[in-house]
Protein backbone atom coordinates (compact mmCIF):
# COMPACT_ATOMS: atom_id res chain seq x y z
CA UNK A 1 0.00 0.00 0.00
CA UNK A 2 1.53 3.33 -1.07
CA UNK A 3 1.59 6.50 1.02
CA UNK A 4 -1.45 7.96 -0.75
CA UNK A 5 -3.52 4.83 0.03
CA UNK A 6 -2.31 4.93 3.65
CA UNK A 7 -3.40 8.57 3.93
CA UNK A 8 -6.83 7.74 2.54
CA UNK A 9 -7.13 4.84 4.98
CA UNK A 10 -6.21 7.07 7.91
CA UNK A 11 -8.79 9.66 6.81
CA UNK A 12 -11.45 6.98 6.55
CA UNK A 13 -10.57 5.46 9.93
CA UNK A 14 -10.63 8.88 11.58
CA UNK A 15 -14.07 9.66 10.18
CA UNK A 16 -15.41 6.34 11.46
CA UNK A 17 -13.63 6.17 14.82
CA UNK A 18 -13.07 9.73 16.06
CA UNK A 19 -16.48 10.08 17.72
CA UNK A 20 -16.18 6.78 19.58
CA UNK A 21 -12.59 7.55 20.50
CA UNK A 22 -13.47 10.94 22.01
CA UNK A 23 -16.48 9.46 23.79
CA UNK A 24 -14.36 6.74 25.39
CA UNK A 25 -11.67 9.22 26.41
CA UNK A 26 -14.16 11.61 28.02
CA UNK A 27 -15.33 8.79 30.28
CA UNK A 28 -11.70 8.33 31.37
CA UNK A 29 -10.34 11.89 31.68
CA UNK A 30 -13.65 13.67 32.39
CA UNK A 31 -12.69 16.68 30.27
CA UNK A 32 -14.07 17.25 26.76
CA UNK A 33 -11.22 19.51 25.63
CA UNK A 34 -8.52 17.15 26.92
CA UNK A 35 -10.25 14.15 25.33
CA UNK A 36 -10.26 15.90 21.96
CA UNK A 37 -6.55 16.78 22.33
CA UNK A 38 -5.66 13.18 23.17
CA UNK A 39 -7.65 11.93 20.19
CA UNK A 40 -5.75 14.35 17.93
CA UNK A 41 -2.46 13.12 19.46
CA UNK A 42 -3.44 9.57 18.55
CA UNK A 43 -4.20 10.69 14.99
CA UNK A 44 -0.76 12.32 14.72
CA UNK A 45 0.80 9.09 15.97
CA UNK A 46 -1.10 7.16 13.30
CA UNK A 47 0.13 9.55 10.60
CA UNK A 48 3.69 8.97 11.81
CA UNK A 49 3.48 5.22 12.34
CA UNK A 50 1.11 3.64 9.84
CA UNK A 51 2.91 4.66 6.62
CA UNK A 52 5.90 2.59 7.78
CA UNK A 53 4.19 -0.25 9.66
CA UNK A 54 0.91 -0.48 7.76
CA UNK A 55 -2.67 -0.01 8.99
CA UNK A 56 -3.30 -2.26 12.03
CA UNK A 57 -5.97 -4.98 11.92
CA UNK A 58 -8.11 -3.06 14.44
CA UNK A 59 -7.32 0.63 13.83
CA UNK A 60 -9.97 1.83 16.29
CA UNK A 61 -8.47 -0.18 19.13
CA UNK A 62 -4.98 1.04 18.15
CA UNK A 63 -6.09 4.66 18.33
CA UNK A 64 -7.79 4.10 21.70
CA UNK A 65 -4.75 2.36 23.18
CA UNK A 66 -2.43 5.11 21.91
CA UNK A 67 -4.65 7.90 23.24
CA UNK A 68 -5.06 6.13 26.59
CA UNK A 69 -1.30 5.77 26.93
CA UNK A 70 -0.84 9.45 26.12
CA UNK A 71 -3.38 10.28 28.84
CA UNK A 72 -1.48 8.21 31.40
CA UNK A 73 1.84 9.83 30.43
CA UNK A 74 0.36 13.31 30.63
CA UNK A 75 -1.13 12.74 34.06
CA UNK A 76 2.13 11.29 35.37
CA UNK A 77 4.01 14.40 34.31
CA UNK A 78 1.56 17.03 35.56
CA UNK A 79 2.73 16.61 39.20
CA UNK A 80 -0.68 17.62 40.50
CA UNK A 81 -1.15 17.11 44.23
CA UNK A 82 -4.91 17.03 44.41
CA UNK A 83 -6.22 13.65 45.44
CA UNK A 84 -8.77 13.54 42.61
CA UNK A 85 -5.97 13.56 40.04
CA UNK A 86 -4.05 10.87 41.89
CA UNK A 87 -7.21 8.79 41.96
CA UNK A 88 -7.84 9.45 38.28
CA UNK A 89 -4.33 8.29 37.38
CA UNK A 90 -4.91 5.14 39.43
CA UNK A 91 -8.24 4.53 37.67
CA UNK A 92 -6.58 4.97 34.30
CA UNK A 93 -3.95 2.38 35.06
CA UNK A 94 -6.57 -0.02 36.41
CA UNK A 95 -8.67 0.56 33.31
CA UNK A 96 -5.66 -0.14 31.10
CA UNK A 97 -5.08 -3.49 32.80
CA UNK A 98 -8.77 -4.37 32.48
CA UNK A 99 -8.89 -3.47 28.78
CA UNK A 100 -5.77 -5.53 28.05
CA UNK A 101 -7.63 -8.57 29.39
CA UNK A 102 -10.77 -7.97 27.31
CA UNK A 103 -11.50 -8.96 23.75
CA UNK A 104 -11.89 -6.32 21.07
CA UNK A 105 -15.59 -7.17 20.84
CA UNK A 106 -16.15 -6.23 24.48
CA UNK A 107 -14.28 -2.97 23.95
CA UNK A 108 -16.59 -2.11 21.05
CA UNK A 109 -19.68 -2.79 23.17
CA UNK A 110 -18.58 -0.35 25.88
CA UNK A 111 -17.70 2.31 23.34
CA UNK A 112 -21.24 2.27 21.97
CA UNK A 113 -22.62 3.15 25.40
CA UNK A 114 -19.96 5.84 25.84
CA UNK A 115 -21.14 7.60 22.70
CA UNK A 116 -24.71 8.01 23.88
CA UNK A 117 -23.46 8.98 27.35
CA UNK A 118 -21.34 11.79 25.93
CA UNK A 119 -24.26 13.00 23.84
CA UNK A 120 -26.29 13.58 26.98
CA UNK A 121 -23.31 15.16 28.74
CA UNK A 122 -22.63 17.59 25.89
CA UNK A 123 -26.33 18.46 25.81
CA UNK A 124 -26.21 19.65 29.44
CA UNK A 125 -28.75 22.40 30.34
CA UNK A 126 -25.88 24.67 31.41
CA UNK A 127 -25.31 25.26 27.66
CA UNK A 128 -27.65 27.15 25.33
CA UNK A 129 -29.57 24.82 23.00
CA UNK A 130 -27.67 25.75 19.84
CA UNK A 131 -24.32 25.38 21.61
CA UNK A 132 -25.28 21.92 22.85
CA UNK A 133 -26.10 20.78 19.34
CA UNK A 134 -23.04 22.40 17.73
CA UNK A 135 -20.61 20.91 20.27
CA UNK A 136 -22.09 17.44 20.01
CA UNK A 137 -22.11 17.51 16.22
CA UNK A 138 -18.46 18.51 16.20
CA UNK A 139 -17.31 15.90 18.72
CA UNK A 140 -19.60 13.00 17.94
CA UNK A 141 -21.29 13.60 14.63
CA UNK A 142 -18.18 13.46 12.49
CA UNK A 143 -19.08 16.86 11.01
CA UNK A 144 -16.62 19.61 10.26
CA UNK A 145 -17.28 23.15 11.49
CA UNK A 146 -18.25 24.28 7.98
CA UNK A 147 -20.79 21.46 7.64
CA UNK A 148 -22.35 22.38 10.98
CA UNK A 149 -22.53 26.03 9.90
CA UNK A 150 -24.43 25.05 6.77
CA UNK A 151 -26.82 22.91 8.82
CA UNK A 152 -27.55 25.94 11.04
CA UNK A 153 -27.65 28.32 8.03
CA UNK A 154 -25.07 30.52 9.72
CA UNK A 155 -21.37 31.42 9.40
CA UNK A 156 -18.43 29.14 10.18
CA UNK A 157 -16.80 31.59 12.67
CA UNK A 158 -20.08 31.76 14.60
CA UNK A 159 -20.18 27.99 14.99
CA UNK A 160 -16.49 27.84 15.93
CA UNK A 161 -17.07 30.39 18.71
CA UNK A 162 -20.06 28.45 20.01
CA UNK A 163 -18.02 25.26 20.23
CA UNK A 164 -15.12 26.92 22.05
CA UNK A 165 -17.47 28.61 24.53
CA UNK A 166 -19.37 25.35 25.10
CA UNK A 167 -16.19 23.45 26.02
CA UNK A 168 -15.12 26.22 28.37
CA UNK A 169 -18.54 26.38 30.02
CA UNK A 170 -18.63 22.62 30.64
CA UNK A 171 -15.16 22.77 32.20
CA UNK A 172 -15.96 25.77 34.40
CA UNK A 173 -19.28 24.28 35.54
CA UNK A 174 -17.49 21.03 36.48
CA UNK A 175 -20.23 19.01 34.81
CA UNK A 176 -20.18 15.38 36.05
CA UNK A 177 -19.16 13.11 33.18
CA UNK A 178 -21.74 10.44 33.66
CA UNK A 179 -25.07 9.73 32.03
CA UNK A 180 -27.78 11.85 33.70
CA UNK A 181 -30.34 10.35 36.03
CA UNK A 182 -33.47 9.11 34.28
CA UNK A 183 -35.47 12.08 35.55
CA UNK A 184 -32.89 14.44 33.98
CA UNK A 185 -33.06 12.92 30.51
CA UNK A 186 -36.22 14.69 29.24
CA UNK A 187 -34.75 18.19 29.59
CA UNK A 188 -31.81 17.15 27.40
CA UNK A 189 -33.76 15.02 24.95
CA UNK A 190 -34.61 17.80 22.50
CA UNK A 191 -30.95 18.67 21.92
CA UNK A 192 -29.93 15.00 21.62
CA UNK A 193 -32.68 14.42 19.06
CA UNK A 194 -31.52 17.52 17.18
CA UNK A 195 -27.98 16.18 16.99
CA UNK A 196 -29.03 12.75 15.74
CA UNK A 197 -31.34 14.41 13.19
CA UNK A 198 -28.59 16.63 11.78
CA UNK A 199 -26.08 13.76 11.68
CA UNK A 200 -28.58 11.73 9.67
CA UNK A 201 -29.29 14.64 7.33
CA UNK A 202 -25.58 15.07 6.61
CA UNK A 203 -25.39 11.39 5.77
CA UNK A 204 -28.52 11.49 3.60
CA UNK A 205 -27.42 14.53 1.59
CA UNK A 206 -23.78 15.50 2.21
CA UNK A 207 -23.16 19.24 2.21
CA UNK A 208 -19.66 18.87 0.77
CA UNK A 209 -17.21 16.38 -0.66
CA UNK A 210 -17.23 14.06 -3.65
CA UNK A 211 -20.12 11.81 -2.57
CA UNK A 212 -23.78 12.79 -2.49
CA UNK A 213 -24.49 10.58 0.51
CA UNK A 214 -22.48 9.38 3.51
CA UNK A 215 -24.23 6.13 4.47
CA UNK A 216 -22.02 5.52 7.52
CA UNK A 217 -23.45 8.66 9.16
CA UNK A 218 -27.00 7.49 8.43
CA UNK A 219 -26.23 4.10 9.96
CA UNK A 220 -24.74 5.67 13.08
CA UNK A 221 -27.72 8.01 13.48
CA UNK A 222 -30.11 5.08 13.09
CA UNK A 223 -28.16 3.07 15.67
CA UNK A 224 -28.31 5.93 18.16
CA UNK A 225 -32.00 6.47 17.47
CA UNK A 226 -32.76 2.82 18.15
CA UNK A 227 -30.71 2.85 21.36
CA UNK A 228 -32.46 6.04 22.45
CA UNK A 229 -35.97 4.65 21.99
CA UNK A 230 -34.89 1.70 24.12
CA UNK A 231 -33.60 4.06 26.80
CA UNK A 232 -36.73 6.27 26.68
CA UNK A 233 -39.55 4.07 25.36
CA UNK A 234 -42.28 6.56 26.28
CA UNK A 235 -40.69 9.55 24.48
CA UNK A 236 -42.95 10.03 21.47
CA UNK A 237 -40.56 12.33 19.60
CA UNK A 238 -37.74 9.79 19.89
CA UNK A 239 -40.00 7.33 18.06
CA UNK A 240 -40.99 10.08 15.63
CA UNK A 241 -37.36 10.78 14.76
CA UNK A 242 -36.58 7.07 14.44
CA UNK A 243 -39.57 6.69 12.10
CA UNK A 244 -38.34 9.56 9.95
CA UNK A 245 -34.81 8.16 9.71
CA UNK A 246 -35.96 4.59 8.95
CA UNK A 247 -38.25 5.83 6.16
CA UNK A 248 -35.67 8.17 4.66
CA UNK A 249 -32.91 5.56 4.89
CA UNK A 250 -35.09 3.12 2.95
CA UNK A 251 -34.47 5.25 -0.16
CA UNK A 252 -30.67 5.27 0.06
CA UNK A 253 -30.14 2.31 -2.32
CA UNK A 254 -32.13 4.13 -5.02
CA UNK A 255 -30.64 7.61 -4.55
CA UNK A 256 -27.40 7.02 -6.44
CA UNK A 257 -26.70 5.52 -9.87
CA UNK A 258 -23.86 2.97 -10.27
CA UNK A 259 -21.55 5.77 -11.46
CA UNK A 260 -22.30 7.88 -8.36
CA UNK A 261 -24.72 10.27 -10.07
CA UNK A 262 -27.56 11.46 -7.79
CA UNK A 263 -31.08 10.24 -8.61
CA UNK A 264 -33.86 12.59 -7.52
CA UNK A 265 -36.97 11.35 -5.72
CA UNK A 266 -39.34 11.39 -8.68
CA UNK A 267 -36.88 9.44 -10.84
CA UNK A 268 -36.03 6.72 -8.33
CA UNK A 269 -36.79 3.04 -8.88
CA UNK A 270 -39.06 2.37 -5.93
CA UNK A 271 -38.47 -1.36 -6.23
CA UNK A 272 -35.02 -0.61 -4.80
CA UNK A 273 -36.43 1.02 -1.66
CA UNK A 274 -35.74 -1.11 1.42
CA UNK A 275 -39.09 -2.59 2.46
CA UNK A 276 -37.74 -3.75 5.84
CA UNK A 277 -36.77 -0.18 6.77
CA UNK A 278 -40.14 1.10 5.53
CA UNK A 279 -41.90 -1.41 7.77
CA UNK A 280 -39.77 -0.36 10.74
CA UNK A 281 -40.43 3.29 10.01
CA UNK A 282 -44.20 2.89 9.78
CA UNK A 283 -44.17 0.88 13.01
CA UNK A 284 -42.15 3.60 14.81
CA UNK A 285 -44.52 6.28 13.46
CA UNK A 286 -47.50 4.31 14.77
CA UNK A 287 -45.80 4.06 18.17
CA UNK A 288 -45.18 7.84 18.22
CA UNK A 289 -48.84 8.47 17.42
CA UNK A 290 -49.96 6.01 20.11
CA UNK A 291 -47.89 7.97 22.63
CA UNK A 292 -49.68 11.19 21.66
CA UNK A 293 -46.86 12.62 19.56
CA UNK A 294 -48.58 12.81 16.18
CA UNK A 295 -47.99 16.58 16.04
CA UNK A 296 -44.34 16.50 17.10
CA UNK A 297 -42.03 18.01 14.46
CA UNK A 298 -40.21 14.73 13.77
CA UNK A 299 -43.43 12.72 13.68
CA UNK A 300 -44.96 15.14 11.16
CA UNK A 301 -41.88 14.84 8.95
CA UNK A 302 -42.13 11.08 9.31
CA UNK A 303 -45.76 11.26 8.22
CA UNK A 304 -44.62 13.12 5.09
CA UNK A 305 -42.00 10.44 4.42
CA UNK A 306 -44.69 7.80 4.95
CA UNK A 307 -46.77 9.36 2.15
CA UNK A 308 -43.90 8.71 -0.22
CA UNK A 309 -43.24 5.23 1.18
CA UNK A 310 -46.86 4.16 0.74
CA UNK A 311 -47.08 5.38 -2.88
CA UNK A 312 -46.29 2.67 -5.42
CA UNK A 313 -45.27 5.31 -7.96
CA UNK A 314 -44.37 9.00 -7.91
CA UNK A 315 -47.65 9.79 -9.67
CA UNK A 316 -49.62 8.01 -6.93
CA UNK A 317 -48.19 10.20 -4.16
CA UNK A 318 -50.79 12.03 -2.06
CA UNK A 319 -49.33 15.51 -2.60
CA UNK A 320 -52.40 17.25 -1.18
CA UNK A 321 -51.84 15.53 2.17
CA UNK A 322 -48.13 16.39 2.01
CA UNK A 323 -48.99 20.07 1.50
CA UNK A 324 -51.27 19.94 4.55
CA UNK A 325 -48.59 18.23 6.64
CA UNK A 326 -46.01 20.86 5.67
CA UNK A 327 -48.53 23.51 6.66
CA UNK A 328 -48.86 21.88 10.08
CA UNK A 329 -45.09 21.59 10.38
CA UNK A 330 -44.70 25.29 9.58
CA UNK A 331 -47.00 26.08 12.52
CA UNK A 332 -45.15 23.76 14.91
CA UNK A 333 -41.56 24.60 13.92
CA UNK A 334 -41.49 27.69 11.67
CA UNK A 335 -38.55 27.69 9.26
CA UNK A 336 -37.87 29.12 5.79
CA UNK A 337 -36.59 25.68 4.74
CA UNK A 338 -39.96 24.16 5.65
CA UNK A 339 -41.69 26.88 3.62
CA UNK A 340 -39.47 26.04 0.67
CA UNK A 341 -40.33 22.35 0.98
CA UNK A 342 -44.02 23.23 1.22
CA UNK A 343 -43.69 25.20 -2.02
CA UNK A 344 -42.25 22.09 -3.72
CA UNK A 345 -45.23 20.06 -2.51
CA UNK A 346 -47.63 22.77 -3.74
CA UNK A 347 -45.98 22.62 -7.17
CA UNK A 348 -46.66 18.88 -7.32
CA UNK A 349 -50.24 19.20 -6.07
CA UNK A 350 -51.31 22.36 -7.93
CA UNK A 351 -48.65 23.03 -10.54
CA UNK A 352 -45.49 25.18 -10.75
CA UNK A 353 -47.38 28.42 -11.33
CA UNK A 354 -49.03 28.10 -7.91
CA UNK A 355 -45.71 27.47 -6.19
CA UNK A 356 -43.53 30.14 -7.83
CA UNK A 357 -44.93 33.07 -5.77
CA UNK A 358 -44.28 31.08 -2.58
CA UNK A 359 -40.65 30.59 -3.56
CA UNK A 360 -40.24 34.22 -4.66
CA UNK A 361 -41.52 35.32 -1.24
CA UNK A 362 -38.44 33.65 0.29
CA UNK A 363 -35.99 35.58 -1.90
CA UNK A 364 -35.01 38.08 0.82
CA UNK A 365 -34.99 35.59 3.69
CA UNK A 366 -31.56 36.11 5.38
CA UNK A 367 -31.20 32.49 6.44
CA UNK A 368 -31.53 31.35 2.84
CA UNK A 369 -28.99 33.82 1.45
CA UNK A 370 -26.41 31.08 0.83
CA UNK A 371 -28.82 28.15 0.58
CA UNK A 372 -28.35 26.55 -2.82
CA UNK A 373 -31.70 24.75 -2.80
CA UNK A 374 -33.59 28.06 -3.07
CA UNK A 375 -32.34 28.84 -6.62
CA UNK A 376 -32.43 25.11 -7.40
CA UNK A 377 -36.14 24.86 -6.61
CA UNK A 378 -36.88 28.10 -8.41
CA UNK A 379 -34.97 26.82 -11.45
CA UNK A 380 -37.05 23.65 -11.48
CA UNK A 381 -40.30 25.61 -11.34
CA UNK A 382 -39.19 27.91 -14.16
CA UNK A 383 -38.08 24.90 -16.23
CA UNK A 384 -41.50 23.30 -15.84
CA UNK A 385 -43.11 26.60 -16.88
CA UNK A 386 -41.01 26.69 -20.06
CA UNK A 387 -39.00 29.76 -18.98
CA UNK A 388 -35.72 28.09 -19.88
CA UNK A 389 -33.35 31.07 -19.90
CA UNK A 390 -34.41 32.06 -16.39
CA UNK A 391 -34.24 28.44 -15.26
CA UNK A 392 -30.69 28.08 -16.59
CA UNK A 393 -29.60 31.17 -14.63
CA UNK A 394 -31.06 29.74 -11.40
CA UNK A 395 -29.47 26.31 -11.89
CA UNK A 396 -26.08 27.90 -12.57
CA UNK A 397 -26.42 30.06 -9.46
CA UNK A 398 -27.33 27.01 -7.37
CA UNK A 399 -24.36 25.06 -8.78
CA UNK A 400 -22.03 27.85 -7.73
CA UNK A 401 -23.39 27.79 -4.17
CA UNK A 402 -23.16 24.08 -3.34
CA UNK A 403 -20.00 22.54 -1.91
CA UNK A 404 -20.95 19.01 -2.95
CA UNK A 405 -19.30 17.90 -6.18
CA UNK A 406 -22.03 15.45 -7.20
CA UNK A 407 -24.81 17.94 -6.61
CA UNK A 408 -22.88 20.62 -8.49
CA UNK A 409 -22.54 18.32 -11.50
CA UNK A 410 -26.26 17.55 -11.38
CA UNK A 411 -27.18 21.24 -11.30
CA UNK A 412 -24.77 22.05 -14.11
CA UNK A 413 -26.34 19.28 -16.19
CA UNK A 414 -29.78 20.74 -15.51
CA UNK A 415 -28.53 24.16 -16.55
CA UNK A 416 -27.14 22.71 -19.78
CA UNK A 417 -30.49 21.05 -20.52
CA UNK A 418 -32.06 24.53 -20.64
CA UNK A 419 -29.98 25.65 -23.61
Amino acid sequence: MNSHDIQRSIDAVWRMESARLIAGLVRIVRDVGLAEELAQDALVAALETWPGNGVPDNPGAWLMTTARNRAIDRLRHLRLREQKHVQLAYELEQWQRDVDMRSDELLDDTVGDDLLRLMFIACHPVLPQESRVALTLRLLGGLETGEIARAFLTSEPTIAQRIVRAKRTLAEAQVPFEIPRRDELPERLSAVLGVIYLVFNEGYAATSGDDWTRPALCEEALRLGRVLTGLMPLASEAHGLLALMELQASRLPARIAPDGTPILLLDQDRMRWDRLLIGRGLEALHRAEQLGGALGPYAVQAAIAACHARAATAAATDWTRIVALYGALAQIAPSPVIELNRAVAVSMASGPAAALPLVDALHDEPKLAGYHLLPSVRGDLLFRLGRLDEARTEFERAAGMTANARERALLEARAASCR
